[in-house]
């Protein structure tokens, strides 16, 4: 049964996706307040998808602790479903995303609309000095910067591989960052089309104050983070034992050894 809906919300997921980016191109012409106001409507409709046909509702905890004004939204990414249903509570934000996504038909049209970062990763330092001049603006706009710090999804549980991308926009412009926790992907599968029912957590945790030097900041963004998704994890499978086998085996997830300093890369 798992299967069989997890294949029909995905036919009406992206059925669902692609009308939306049809029927809102007029809104495009607006700027990004007319995208911002399609991805609403795309991450709601997809919740409500998500949750009427798997059976999958997604629980958005400490959405007290949003400032005003410019922030650094810094989110553990563990699959897709993050991706959209952090659009709920976004306003006025700016996403870093890889160059290669404004050429995807229409999707690149919102993304350019939206005033969006666009990036290209193969540059290395010189994309992350691209992204500091970028956030400054936007952050300066009293925007809010979304940034991955891992830059790619990872398993649940598996170990951490933070990246120094949110760290040097935090040090460089001056403004809080609030770390995001999730247990998602015990739920959406990273490199499948499974959609287990039950209640993921999107989990927004105390904003880090600015101040901090760059390594301070980063080790306790990592710290904090990682904590509060052990946490979540936890507390999914104690609810759910099924999900139990998910948890262990993105604990037991070996990299491949990689060259240069995680922290040191965008």
């Amino acid at each position: 049964m798992t299967a069989l809906r997890s294949f029909a919300f995905n036919v009406a997921f992206y059925l669902n996706l692609i009308a939306l980016m049809i029927l809102g191109l007029p809104l495009v012409l607006f700027g990004r307040h007319g995208v911002f106001f399609m991805a609403r409507l795309w991450s709601g409709s997809s919740l409500w998808l998500l949750d009427k046909v798997c059976g999958l509702r997604v629980e958005f905890r400490g959405v007290e602790n949003i400032p005003q004004g410019g922030y650094i939204l810094a989110a553990k990414h563990q699959s897709f479903l993050e991706t959209f249903a952090l659009l709920r509570h976004a306003h006025d934000f700016a996403i870093i995303f890889k160059r290669q996504l404004v050429w995807v038909p229409l999707f690149g049209l919102y993304l350019v609309g939206g005033r969006q970062i666009a990036i290209d990763r193969s540059h290395g330092r010189a994309a992350l000095m691209q992204i500091v001049a970028k956030a400054r603006d936007v952050l300066g706009a009293g925007r809010q910067i979304m940034i991955y710090p891992e830059g790619t999804r990872r398993p649940p549980g598996a170990p951490p591989r933070y990246k120094f991308g949110a760290a040097v926009i935090y040090a460089e412009n001056g403004a809080p960052c609030v770390p995001v926790a999730v247990n998602t992907g015990l739920f959406w599968g990273r490199r499948n089309a499974t959609r287990r029912p039950g209640v993921a957590v999107i989990e927004y945790l105390p904003p880090i104050p600015p101040g901090l030097n760059r390594d301070a900041f980063a080790d306790r963004l990592e710290s904090v983070i990682e904590a509060a998704c052990a946490r979540l994890n936890e507390q999914a499978v104690g609810a759910d034992p099924r999900l139990a086998p998910v948890l262990a085996s993105g604990k037991a997830t070996i990299d491949p050894p990689r060259a240069g300093q995680d922290r040191h890369e965008a």
